[in-house]
């Protein structure tokens, strides 16, 4: 009888991102297979790394290709907390027992998910635009957004590298004439409210005809309004723009009912659910019939869960989006979920990316024609180079 192979350590590793940190587990097991996956403390709240800490203890000496075994039994250990930072840290330890068994079995995590029906994974240019605005831009070596021009410029460029889809938000004029990213539900600018107005509306039109003159009439535009808009003003975005060509339109909502009616007034699909934990949570979105597409946090919910939350929206007829503004491990695990589930609709991707990205990861993931081209190698295919992770450390 074949010996089983055991985790040896868990351990998380982060490094600096510029206005962000990026953070990773390195599992390791007794035969010398090292698991890797990337996980959040920057959009979602602090704590993930130390619930990770702590559980990890509890996982040394367990068999490492026992993934679900092991999710159900700190699922159980954690169920009256499960959706915050312990769900998040369950998902990120799933995800890297993932890695490591498809590393043991010799073959990419998509085979071990079922098996790939695609060989190439559509994705959008995501945070086209606020990413070259402050405070963001000066992380990036690209020409800052200061004007409708330089959206118009966006535009063409992204349609000059072969994109054919690119994600935008609504933007806010600056007392220097500069733009910034308008997200008054994060709090910038702070607005409790969340109304808007006929500026605000006309604003919003003139930069989404900038981008589509600058892109061209192929290119499927998505508009992301997160938390930052209330039901009343969205009926008013979507009348404004109702002869406008969205591939989607955003919305983060906590009420299934009112986004379903949202739903009912509006010409775009709507695609939702980015800040979800666990298919409880999705199904009263999908019974509610608030959404078209799905938008699943494979990196929160884990790879092996994400799969039943996809399945659960094939049952609707509801694709399935991952939500993906991490590094470059992240998209290639998200790459892979999208890859093994037929309900598939589009990945976001970041294509502004900090200068030393290609030096954390020596493979990075091969974009061609808006398209990303699967790998065949074994895991994630994208392990981080350990040594550069460490010699960048995080900001305090």
């Amino acid at each position: 009888m074949q010996k089983s192979v055991l985790i040896e350590s868990i351990e998380t590793i982060s490094c600096d991102a510029g206005w962000r940190n990026y953070y990773f587990i390195k599992l390791k097991t007794d035969n010398g297979v090292v698991g890797w996956s990337e996980y959040d403390e920057s959009f979602g709240p602090l704590g993930v790394t130390q619930n990770i800490k702590n559980i990890a203890r509890a996982l040394i000496g367990k068999p490492a290709v026992a993934h679900e075994l092991i999710y159900t039994t700190l699922y159980n250990s954690k169920r009256a907390m499960f959706a915050g930072v312990a769900g998040q840290a369950i998902g990120a330890i799933e995800n890297a027992l993932l890695d490591a068994k498809a590393k043991i079995l010799g073959i990419p995590c998509y085979d071990l998910l079922g098996g790939k029906l695609r060989d190439k994974i559509r994705v959008y240019w995501s945070h086209c635009g606020p990413w070259r605005m402050p405070p963001r831009s000066k992380f990036y070596n690209a020409k800052e957004i200061r004007t409708l021009d330089d959206i118009k410029s966006l535009g063409t460029e992204a349609k000059e590298k072969g994109y054919t889809a690119l994600k935008t938000y609504p933007f806010q004029q600056d007392t220097s004439g500069g733009m910034h990213m308008w997200s008054p539900g994060f709090g910038n600018p702070y607005q409790p409210d969340l109304n808007i107005d006929r500026n605000f509306l006309r604003n919003l039109r003139e930069y989404l005809e900038a981008f589509r003159d600058g892109s061209g009439p192929e290119m499927d535009i998505l508009l992301d309004l997160n938390f930052n808009v209330r039901p009343e003003g969205l009926l008013k975005i979507i009348r404004e723009l109702e002869d406008f060509d969205l591939f989607w339109l955003e919305i983060d909502h906590n009420n299934p009912e009112s986004l379903a009616y949202i739903r009912s007034k509006s010409p775009f699909p709507i695609a939702s659910c980015e800040t979800l934990l666990s298919g409880i949570q999705y199904q009263r979105y999908l019974q509610a019939q608030s959404i078209d597409i799905a938008i699943i946090d494979a990196i929160w919910n884990g790879v092996w869960q994400s799969m039943k939350i996809a399945a659960i929206a094939n049952t609707y007829d509801v694709n399935i989006a991952p939500h993906n503004f991490y590094g470059h491990l992240a998209t290639m695990i998200n790459a892979h979920f999208g890859a093994a589930v037929p309900n598939f609709r589009i990945l976001e991707t970041d294509v502004d990316r900090l200068p030393w990205d290609k030096d954390l990861f020596p493979e990075v993931p091969l974009i061609k024609d808006s398209y990303l081209i699967l790998p065949n190698k074994p895991g994630w295919g994208c392990d981080p180079d350990e040594d550069v992770l460490r010699s960048r450390p995080v900001k305090s």
